[in-house]
């Protein structure tokens, strides 16, 4: 456990390092000054200096682990123990001084997220997880939402805009959950996304295209906090590329049978 502690500790570590660099940073808002990786998709050399920030902290704390980032190293295998960190998850708020960005680290040992940091840069606030250790923030722990009737629900997404041809499948599901639930938000940080699912603001999520840096903490933080995060398959959420939907039990089971890929549920 003292080793599951100290990667803890390693995560809040480099994620405030990060924060207080990004929260000081002057932010280049001409877009000559943005790099384009794909549609609507940008990277700064902020991003690239904040990975190497984190990077920094956590190989002094951990020599020789893998690290799996967004900006520097995508493609990296997972390994017995691997960091999967996002410097900067909602790039495009950040650059528009919209306040809903974050820095994700999350700690995994042979392929299982135990350890998961999501720290919100505007207003600054830590949201941790340990795996069977539950899931808490500056407040205190950190609890699924109780509602269990669709049409009271809020539910939170995010658009495929990496993927353009899944939009008319994405937008029949945005269809069929708007008319069934209270609303849905799409804030641009998957990040945040699950935060606010495991702090019970949201009552689910779904997304059809995400990355492991996008999810790896936030999944472990609904899951800590009581919560259900899947594929489409409705199989347990594993680190790596692909669809997520997570929520409290009962709004899961329902957004599942919206935009599930196996047969209804019963």
């Amino acid at each position: 456990m003292n080793a599951i502690k100290d990667l803890l500790k390693a995560s809040e570590q480099a994620a405030r390092h990060a924060v207080d660099f990004l929260r000081g940073v002057p932010r280049p808002s001409d877009p000559k000054q943005w790099a384009v990786k794909g549609p609507n998709d940008f990277v700064t050399e902020i991003d690239r200096h904040a990975e190497s920030l984190i990077r920094g902290v956590l190989l002094e704390a951990t020599p020789g682990a893998t690290i799996l980032g967004e900006e520097l190293s995508p493609d990296a295998d997972l390994d017995a123990l691997t960091w999967i960190i996002d410097p900067l998850d909602g790039t495009t708020n950040f650059l528009h001084g919209y306040p809903a960005s974050a820095v994700s680290i999350a700690a995994a040992i042979n392929g299982v997220v135990e350890v998961g940091v999501v720290h919100r840069l505007e207003p600054d606030l830590c949201y941790r997880a340990v795996r069977g250790g539950g899931a808490w923030d500056d407040d205190g722990p950190l609890e699924i939402s109780t509602r269990d009737t669709p049409a009271h629900a809020l539910i939170g997404t995010g658009f495929p805009f990496k993927r353009p041809e899944a939009l008319p499948e994405y937008l029949a599901q945005f269809r069929q959950i708007l008319l069934g639930s209270s609303g849905i938000r799409r804030a641009g940080s998957a990040a945040l996304d699950l935060a606010d699912v495991a702090a019970g603001r949201f009552d689910g999520f779904w997304e059809v295209s995400l990355a492991p840096w996008d999810v790896a903490a936030g999944a472990l933080l609904v899951r800590e906090a009581g919560g259900v995060v899947t594929d489409l398959a409705g199989k347990e959420l594993q680190v790596g590329h692909g669809p997520v939907v997570a929520g409290n039990p009962t709004i899961h089971h329902w957004l599942l049978n919206i935009v599930g890929t196996r047969d209804p549920l019963p």
